[in-house]
């Protein structure tokens, strides 16, 4: 029991009300702790070609859906029939491999729609989206996965790192943008 005055009474009060305050600050504390740190979000561009076997399959609208649909934005789209040189410049890194030749004329065989696709990192996202380059190793409910028919004969083509899609953007959009 309590009594005003009570030296010892005063000092368990005083210590109370000290171990309360205290108690009050760790909480304010863990509070301000516990807000989520806001991250900086990166927003990039690539650049992304649905194919010719993707144009004549008619499949143009169900992959840009799929980047829609996961936030990403088409920034600039246009309808383009890839011809040698450009192909030659944007494919320049496979120009000495053996499969070169095939990719050449397959690229080249009929429309493309190339798009520069934007939002927050775009780049990863996009490459997520479209899957493994190979359709036979890409996961189900990926593009490629869902409608390449082989590595080189895949539906799409993304950048595979920012550096890669300035550059891409250039090539094909150069003068547009």
């Amino acid at each position: 029991m309590y009594i005003k005055g009570d030296w010892i009474g005063d000092a368990a009060m005083n210590l109370k009300v000290e171990e309360k305050s205290k108690t009050d600050n760790k909480q304010e504390e863990t509070i301000e702790e516990d807000k989520p740190v806001k991250q900086k979000t990166k927003i990039e561009r690539t650049l992304i070609i649905i194919k010719p076997d993707g144009v004549q399959k008619k499949l143009v609208g169900r992959i840009i859906s799929r980047f829609e649909d996961n936030d990403l934005e088409i920034e600039r789209i246009r309808v383009l029939h890839i011809d040698k040189n450009i192909a030659l410049t944007h494919y320049k890194e496979h120009v000495e491999k053996p499969f070169f030749p095939r990719l050449l004329q397959y690229i080249t065989s009929g429309p493309c729609i190339v798009m520069i696709i934007r939002g927050e990192n775009a780049v990863a996202r996009a490459r997520e989206l479209m899957g493994c380059t190979d359709p036979q190793k890409a996961d189900k409910g990926t593009i490629r996965g869902d409608f390449g028919t082989d590595i080189t004969i895949n539906v799409i083509h993304g950048s595979d790192c920012e550096s890669s899609a300035e550059r891409e953007i250039n090539i094909f959009f150069g003068n547009y943008l």
